[in-house]
């Protein structure tokens, strides 16, 4: 069973995470989610128990549970559909991003909008 693991303590490591699991059985892997620019921790991750009844034992018990002085989440990670992928804000067909507002070319917003220094002949 795949585990989602939310609100953990950014300096947690991924030994301690496999090792908080283990104590409810066998774990497959554990992965904290870094930012890619960075290289921190995000505060979440995953951990894969290939036995069913253990992973649904440890969801059950460190759900709301204090790691490090945080209450963690702790359930059962859904899988994420096909393009089920969210679109960030700033994308080309509008939505917000670039200076001034309005991320489409078609927009009023941002810089050289026209007006006052715009000489026509």
């Amino acid at each position: 069973m795949n585990i989602f693991v939310g609100s953990l303590p950014f300096r947690l490591e991924e030994a301690e995470l496999k090792e908080l699991f283990e104590a409810y059985g066998e774990v497959a892997s554990a992965r904290i989610i870094t930012d890619k620019f960075s290289g921190r921790s995000r505060g979440f991750g995953f951990v894969e128990m290939p036995d069913d009844a253990a992973a649904q034992k440890a969801i059950d018990e460190l759900n709301n549970s204090e790691v490090d002085g945080r209450a963690i989440v702790v359930n059962k990670s859904e899988e994420r559909k096909e393009g089920d992928r969210r679109r960030p804000s700033g994308n080309r067909n509008g939505g917000g991003g670039g200076y001034g507002g309005g991320g489409d070319r078609r927009s009023s917003g941002g810089f050289n909008r026209g007006g006052g220094n715009r000489r026509e002949y």
